[in-house]
């Protein structure tokens, strides 16, 4: 199944581990305004990147797999600064 522009219903199979590929498509264009993609709430997904390229007009395509929740950095002080 492909989902095109829906940010709920692909939330809600992320949510419900419904999705095995994500295929994004960054056009070179800077619209400033818009419907997010994803809600501001929900379970953080981790994304597992498992192919790039590039169209000749500049599109970028990445390939991503769903691999859990995603591990945050803790930030920690520079003692030696």
């Amino acid at each position: 199944m492909q989902v095109h522009g829906s940010g709920n219903l692909i939330r809600w199979l992320l949510d419900n581990h419904l999705v095995d590929e994500i295929v994004l498509l960054t056009y070179p264009v800077i619209i400033g305004q818009g419907t997010r993609l994803f809600p501001d709430t929900g379970p953080d997904v981790a994304l597992e990147l498992v192919e790039a390229r590039s169209t000749s007009n500049g599109i970028a395509i990445q390939i991503y797999h769903p691999s859990g929740r995603p591990q945050y950095a803790v930030d920690t002080p520079d003692l030696n600064a």
